[in-house]
């Protein structure tokens, strides 16, 4: 699925307290392809210089940041918006995790906004009850306690495995090597174990050849790997140097 401008969910930060928490979230955003944030009355105000080099180069969304008045404003244009909040904070709505929010963002027909809340306290009850759903994370009951960017990036990702976003680009590993080299590499193999007395017991040799023969086809060998492979084989045949 092509992820178009109306399917990339909305962040919103809600009275965030922390400039370097604003750029952690930033980041987090970025890495998995979303650049849409928006601040709901940040505690120190906005732009803040804490927030750049936080964001570690994520500049197009501390850039694009749009400050509210009220979670209210921030939302106004979402159909469909998602509280984050490990507890339910006594309003009645459907539960849902990152995966079944982020299925339902690239399915869903309007803009959708992910809302996370104070990094000390997190949503308060009227912040809840603006939303349609709640996002909770299935999370140690123990300990629950996510920083922002963390809570950023899970729902972030789960967003982004659903994505069309283009992966980074894969190094070249080479022509796979072609059986006829493969097949000169497994018998000069042999040869050095042969000379060497590896093959013992004789009646065993058979097996241990096949062994051989298996370990060494499983990687898929390309040009280079078999010719380094065969160069140590070399080194070994040559009688050594005194």
């Amino acid at each position: 699925m092509i992820a178009t401008a109306t399917s990339r969910p909305v962040i919103v930060l809600v009275r965030p307290q922390l400039g370097e928490n604003i750029g952690k979230a930033a980041r987090a955003m970025l890495n998995f392809g979303l650049t849409e944030m928006r601040l709901v009355s940040p505690r120190d105000g906005w732009p803040n210089p804490d927030a750049g080099p936080s964001a570690a180069g994520a500049d197009i969304v501390i850039d694009q940041a749009q400050i509210f008045g009220t979670l209210a404003e921030a939302v106004a244009d979402c159909a469909h918006v998602y509280a984050t909040t490990v507890r339910k904070r006594g309003v009645t709505k459907p539960v849902v995790t990152p995966e079944e929010a982020a299925r339902e963002v690239h399915q869903a027909a309007g803009r959708c906004a992910y809302v996370f809340g104070p990094e000390r306290s997190g949503l308060e009850t009227e912040d809840v009850a603006l939303a349609r759903k709640i996002l909770t994370v299935p999370i140690n009951p123990e300990f629950g306690s996510l920083n922002l960017a963390q809570a950023v990036i899970l729902c972030a990702y789960e967003w982004s495995k659903q994505a069309d976003l283009a992966q980074p680009t894969l190094n070249d590993l080479g022509e796979p090597a072609p059986q006829v080299e493969l097949e000169g590499m497994l018998d000069q193999f042999e040869t050095l174990l042969e000379d060497a007395g590896y093959f013992f017991p004789p009646d065993r040799a058979t097996a241990t050849k096949r062994t051989l023969r298996n370990l060494l086809t499983k990687p898929g060998w390309n040009h280079l790997e078999v010719r380094t492979l065969r160069g140590v084989l070399s080194t070994l045949s040559r009688p050594r140097r005194r």
